[in-house]
């Protein structure tokens, strides 16, 4: 069975009475709880970005101080698990600013964490490659706000395999 394109499925959309498609959007809901925290974002967090950024950082630092320092490996496991639910949460906002952000935020709580990085190019790479996603994303936003977020990725841009703990 072949899934039709997304314009067939918006033309579609389009004709049906706005019931059915509550009943739709609740359906879809009910399947997977990605889809659950979407509607959860777009009906409720959308209207206010900047609460919902503020809420994430917190959940963030949250997670940060439960992180298994024992090991290098179970850090990165850890640290794995949270750059999933922040990429996630960015996906669901799709905005450039929350993305930088979000990311920028990220590096912060990273470098704050007393572990060897230059034991682990695993997590050296993680962190660079995060780096180059705050870059592209400051790309694509205007040049107002790419100065407002320059310090703050001047201060993260510092390479961690310099860092020793």
């Amino acid at each position: 069975m072949q899934t039709v394109s997304i314009s067939n499925i918006k033309k579609e959309l389009q004709e049906k009475s706005l019931s059915e498609l509550v009943e739709y959007c609740l359906r879809i809901a009910k399947f997977k709880k990605e889809n659950k925290e979407l509607l959860n974002y777009l009906l409720f967090e959308s209207f206010d970005e900047q609460n919902y950024i503020e809420e994430l950082k917190n959940e963030v630092e949250k997670q940060f101080l439960e992180i298994n320092l024992s090991s290098v490996y179970f850090a990165k496991k850890n640290i794995r698990r949270i750059l999933r639910f922040v990429s996630k949460h960015i996906k669901y906002s799709g905005l450039k600013q929350t993305e930088i952000e979000l990311l920028i935020h990220f590096c912060h709580q990273l470098r704050k964490l007393p572990l060897p990085y230059h034991e682990s190019k695993v997590l050296i790479n993680l962190y660079n490659r995060q780096l180059l996603n705050i870059q592209k994303a400051l790309n694509g936003i205007n040049e107002d706000l790419r100065f407002d977020y320059q310090s703050d990725l001047d201060e993260i841009n510092k390479p961690l395999s310099k860092l020793m703990y």
